[in-house]
């Protein structure tokens, strides 16, 4: 869907969109140094990308005030942070621990068919939805774990 909107939209122009939506959500603006922050990048590449993403007509970027998303800008942004959310919490689900999982997951989110995505989704919903979902997650941490041990003693 998000890659339909605008042609040729890099990884690193689609992780910039994500980051800017994080912030705004986590302090209701976004200013330059604080996508700095959050992508763990130089306050000078957050400028140029910012440049770019304002003539592609995905944020409009204000300088000494940070930048705004446009409503195509938030779309392909909730786009994206979807995707990262729901890998994550397969991953998690599954026993990877979080920073991995948070990593995996930022790499795979540009990958991903669309239908694959809301089908993985649905499927942690389905999953959460059922009476067995603790005790089922309890019982495959258990298995990881017999699993290892069988797995060392060879």
């Amino acid at each position: 869907m998000h890659r339909g909107c605008v042609k040729n939209l890099s990884r690193k122009a689609e992780d910039y969109l994500e980051a800017i939506l994080n912030v705004i959500l986590t302090k209701g603006y976004a200013k330059t140094k604080d996508v700095a922050a959050e992508l763990g990048v130089r306050s000078p590449s957050v400028v140029e990308m910012f440049r770019k993403l304002d003539k592609m007509g995905l944020v409009e970027y204000r300088r000494y005030e940070g930048v705004v998303l446009t409503a195509q800008g938030r779309e392909i942004a909730e786009a994206i942070r979807f995707r990262h959310e729901t890998l994550k919490r397969l991953f998690t689900l599954i026993g990877v621990p979080e920073d991995i999982a948070d990593a995996d997951a930022c790499m795979m989110e540009h990958e991903l068919s669309e239908k694959s995505v809301r089908q993985i989704r649905l499927f942690i919903d389905f999953l959460a939805s059922r009476p067995v979902y603790e005790t089922m997650e309890k019982d495959f941490s258990r298995f990881c774990t017999a699993g290892k041990n069988e797995n060392s003693s060879s």
